[in-house]
């Protein structure tokens, strides 16, 4: 998995190249084989394809369990997303209803803390990087809890529990974003997957060479669909590589709303 990802970072498309290749050449070591062989009988021919019709059902199966299981995990890292975002969002309001100076604090904290979950979420996959966006993300949030525990401490009442909560949730959604950014398909479905694909394809072109014929337009759109499928999956189980990425437009949504702080109308 790690060498499909190291080419993924690279380029998405060179991935695409590389399994588009290996399909290739899987076709023509297939067809290859068959060309040597005398021409089959029509009954021996016909168990071939059954044969290979069995193979193509199972790894249509399993092409659309890993394209699920993909999607999956990008909904999730998507979701966690929305959730976090909401849920600063409502730390900030809270500290912004109490007012005292150090809820204020924590409010100006949480801008600059959405602005760090936006930078978590685009960071790419150098983990050197991602380590040092965690450690702030953990200092961060041991300053506004000082300063809520310190609030606590002057003024114990309903407003400042509320406030707590908040708090407490939007750390968790930063810790269940992290899960999920974190939790990959195992690799060795990819490989499967291409394993499979790989002797599908050479024996489809050893069908169709025992019956002398050549399909080479139908067998490269297939072979190019193949390549499709794979790629998508391999670009949805990734976050942190390909073009298919977690937006951040909720986020900056939310920030945006900080912008106009809280105003106190006049009684009616």
């Amino acid at each position: 998995m790690q060498s499909l990802v190291a080419v993924a970072q690279f380029s998405i498309l060179a991935l695409a190249a590389a399994i588009f290749l290996s399909l290739l050449l899987a076709h023509y070591v297939g067809g290859s084989l068959a060309v040597r062989q005398a021409q089959p009988p029509p009954d021996e021919a016909e168990g071939v394809g059954l044969v290979v019709t069995g193979m193509l059902g199972l790894l249509a199966f399993s092409l659309g369990l890993a394209l699920t299981m993909a999607q999956s995990r990008f909904d999730t890292r998507r979701a966690a997303a929305l959730q976090e975002a909401n849920a600063i969002g409502t730390a900030w309001l809270r500290a912004q209803a109490i007012g005292d100076g150090r809820s204020l604090a924590i409010a100006r904290l949480l801008e600059d803390y959405i602005r760090l979950r936006i930078e978590y979420v685009q960071a790419g996959p150098d983990q050197t990087g991602l380590s040092a966006i965690s450690q702030r993300t953990s200092d961060m949030q041991g300053v506004m809890w000082g300063h809520a525990k310190a609030i606590v401490r002057e003024r114990p009442d309903p407003a400042v529990a509320i406030l707590l909560a908040s708090l407490n949730e939007a750390f968790d959604a930063s810790t269940a974003q992290r899960w999920a950014f974190v939790d990959p398909i195992p690799a060795e479905i990819f490989w499967l997957l291409l394993a499979m694909s790989v002797l599908a394809i050479g024996a489809i072109s050893y069908q169709i060479a025992l019956r002398r014929k050549r399909h080479p337009v139908a067998t490269a759109m297939l072979i190019a669909m193949w390549t499709a499928t794979i790629t998508v999956t391999v670009d949805l189980s990734q976050p942190r590589v390909g073009s298919v990425r977690v937006d951040t437009r909720v986020y900056e949504w939310t920030l945006q709303g900080f912008s106009g702080g809280v105003t106190v109308p006049p009684m009616p």
